[in-house]
């Protein structure tokens, strides 16, 4: 990293050479800039299920995020004008879903589905990237890729050839659980008894058939067990597409631990860092916590699921009844310094799971536009360019190519 000193002009004074510290302004103007220069690839954007909740009835989502919505947190023109070039976006299955058999995989191509049909809507704008040469060309282009993430393996069923399916669909990366244990793994929000004590035998395959058919594999979400396991059964590097660092919230088993953390850095892996403010800071978990159990309680007592919009409407007056404590734009740099300081440069990234945390996003942080804010922090701190770049997108995409080279020589 370069030191501030070193960042900084020197100015000519009475004939002597004088450092001057980059002012805000400064930093600011060259965080945006760097924004425009450098490829952003965001490791987790919940676009498909957003549009997928408010369907119109044609079928077809009511918002057009090719022009800018009053909602949510993506668009075109805020993507543009914060530098983002290649959101992975989000095939999110509920873990609801696993009790139907046939409605997850139903699910993840419906969403597949329709976000091409909005890249082709929009072939000036958007263009789907199923592979790291066309999201590089794609950016040249100065089109948003569409990438694709499937977000709980749930999506697979019991069936390993659908592994192949969604490859061949254009999947880059499939969370391997979410919010329930599934056929494939142990969830992180398990507090019982866990069901397979890491990865499930299938699992195992999964992993396998990942690595055969250049899929990366993601460990957001998973038991700290099955974490350490698809590391050391993966043949390539792993990714933990939008988890941040429990050394700031401690007891929170979503974030990843620093075991973990040098785990996944040893063999090449990468963290991207969660924008969420219960990701980033304590309060805001703790305060999470008690939402949760108080909508539980709804939950429970008027006979609804997660899903229900009745649950929606309770969630959103709660929150406007008691106000969430918010992380800033300062934290997310902490979380990104402390995977640094633990394992370097080359094992960090952003993984902002905007449209997903909903309220709870940083102040400085609360949309795709104010990348550059984060930038401007970075910088401030001393990260160089080349460190910037890595951060951007660099990192994780040295794991896409490798995982892509694997499979090719497979």
């Amino acid at each position: 990293m370069l030191s501030l000193v070193l960042l900084a002009a020197s100015a000519c004074t009475h004939g002597t050479n004088v450092p001057q510290t980059p002012s805000s302004t400064d930093l600011a103007e060259r965080g945006r800039a760097l924004a425009k220069r450098f490829v952003i690839a965001d490791g987790h954007v919940d676009v498909p299920y957003r549009l997928h909740e408010k369907l119109g009835p044609d079928g077809e989502p009511t918002e057009d995020i090719s022009q800018r919505t009053a909602e949510g947190d993506f668009d075109y023109p805020r993507a543009l004008e914060g530098g983002l070039d290649v959101p992975f976006m989000s095939i999110y299955i509920p873990a609801d879903l696993q009790q139907k058999p046939g409605a997850s995989k139903a699910l993840a191509d419906a969403l597949i589905d329709m976000m091409e049909k909005i890249a082709a809507r929009s072939p000036d704008k958007f263009a789907m990237a199923r592979s790291l040469e066309e999201a590089r060309r794609n950016a040249q282009a100065g089109k948003i890729s569409f990438a694709l993430g499937i977000e709980n393996g749930s999506a697979i069923e019991d069936k390993l050839e659908n592994v192949a399916h969604f490859q061949q669909r254009g999947v880059r990366y499939i969370t391997l659980t979410h919010s329930k244990d599934n056929q494939i793994s142990d969830s992180s929000f398990n507090e019982g008894k866990p069901t397979w004590n890491g990865l499930s035998p299938f699992g195992r395959q999964v992993v396998a058939e990942m690595n055969r058919v250049g899929i990366m594999v993601d460990v957001a979400h998973l038991s700290d067990d099955a974490i350490r396991q698809a590391v050391e059964l993966s043949q390539v590097p792993v990714i933990a597409s939008h988890s941040s660092c429990r050394h700031f919230t401690p007891g929170f088993a979503r974030n990843i631990s620093d075991e973990l953390i040098r785990a996944v850095a040893a063999r090449g892996g990468v963290v991207m860092i969660n924008f969420g403010s219960a990701f980033l800071i304590q309060a805001t978990h703790t305060y999470e916590q008690e939402l949760t159990r108080n909508a539980q309680a709804y939950q429970e007592q008027h006979g609804l699921t997660r899903e229900s919009p009745e649950m929606k409407t309770f969630v959103q007056s709660y929150l406007r009844e008691h106000p969430a404590p918010l992380a800033r734009v300062e934290d997310v740099a902490d979380h990104i310094d402390h995977v640094v300081k633990l394992v370097g440069i080359d094992h960090v990234g952003l993984g902002s799971d905007f449209d997903g945390v909903g309220p709870s996003l940083p102040i400085g942080l609360k949309d795709v536009s104010q990348y550059p804010n984060l930038f401007r922090i970075l910088l401030e701190r001393g990260y160089s360019e080349a460190d910037l770049e890595k951060i951007a997108s660099g990192n994780v995409f040295r794991v896409w190519q490798q995982v892509e080279a694997h499979a090719a020589s497979h």
